[in-house]
């Protein structure tokens, strides 16, 4: 993930340590939402059980990783490029503890559902916009891994996509009640499932902005398309830029990091 190596080898091996803690707690968060999902669909009460009882770890590895920044923070003082790499990490995992939250809300609402019994409403829309809230965050958690600020912009996009498609399930939702209100308590649990699914989308965005911020050194939160993507080409400049002309070490500010 790094594009420049340190003169200090420990501060490159906690710097490697962080970005791997945080894209196993990604993984992690994504499998919750998965097995949230399937627990839904399948009416499977132990699976429900299984994803609520995983979001211990989920909250373990953010303690882990908070205590792993602090400690690389005070003991390394990473220059601007990496500091801001790190404080991405730092509030990226409260989206991926926050999606871990919201895995657990679509666990139990599969509790709920499957002992109120069988209903033909609202499980298709679930499926639709789950598949697409999975992939941006799965598309996230890649474009961070490789310090891909195109894919970023792209999993930013679409979450205009899942907005919408939350809405449009809404609606279709709200009309199944009046033609039969005798599904009232289904169909509003079927809603805080899209509900939760949409806020997923929304860490997944969230994790996108981080990744084109720690690349380009842009805030993108609350920006307009446009200025989102004079950053995205920055980024591609900075990487092409130290691709054709590796810096050296006084170039690339890392000489407050000591040598080991």
């Amino acid at each position: 993930m790094q594009s420049d190596k340190h003169i200090s080898k420990s501060f490159d091996q906690d710097l490697d340590e962080a970005i791997r803690l945080f894209l196993v707690m990604g993984d992690h968060a994504a499998s919750q939402v998965a097995k949230a999902i399937h627990a839904l669909i399948d009416k499977d009460d132990t699976l429900a059980q299984e994803v609520i009882e995983m979001d211990f770890d989920i909250n373990r590895q953010e303690v882990e990783l908070d205590e792993h920044i602090l400690l690389l923070v005070a003991k390394r003082q990473p220059a601007a490029s990496d500091l801001r790499l790190v404080m991405s990490i730092s509030k990226g995992v409260v989206d991926l503890e926050r999606i871990g939250d919201e895995a657990v809300k679509i666990a139990k609402m599969a509790n709920k559902l499957a002992a109120q019994g069988k209903s033909a409403y609202g499980y298709a829309e679930v499926q639709h916009l789950s598949n697409q809230v999975r992939l941006m965050l799965h598309n996230a958690l890649e474009a961070f891994s490789q310090s891909n600020a195109e894919q970023a912009f792209e999993v930013m996009r679409n979450d205009d996509v899942v907005n919408e498609e939350y809405q449009s399930a809404i609606r279709a939702l709200m009309t199944y009640i009046m033609e039969d209100a005798r599904h009232v308590s289904k169909v509003i649990n079927i809603v805080w499932v899209l509900r939760a699914l949409e806020r997923i989308g929304d860490h997944a965005q969230n994790i996108a902005e981080l990744v084109i911020n720690y690349i380009s050194g842009h805030d993108v939160r609350h920006s307009d398309y446009a200025l989102v993507e004079k950053a995205v080409q920055e980024a591609n400049d900075r990487i092409a830029a130290r691709q054709a002309s590796p810096l050296s070490v006084a170039d690339s500010g890392l000489l407050n990091n000591d040598e080991d």
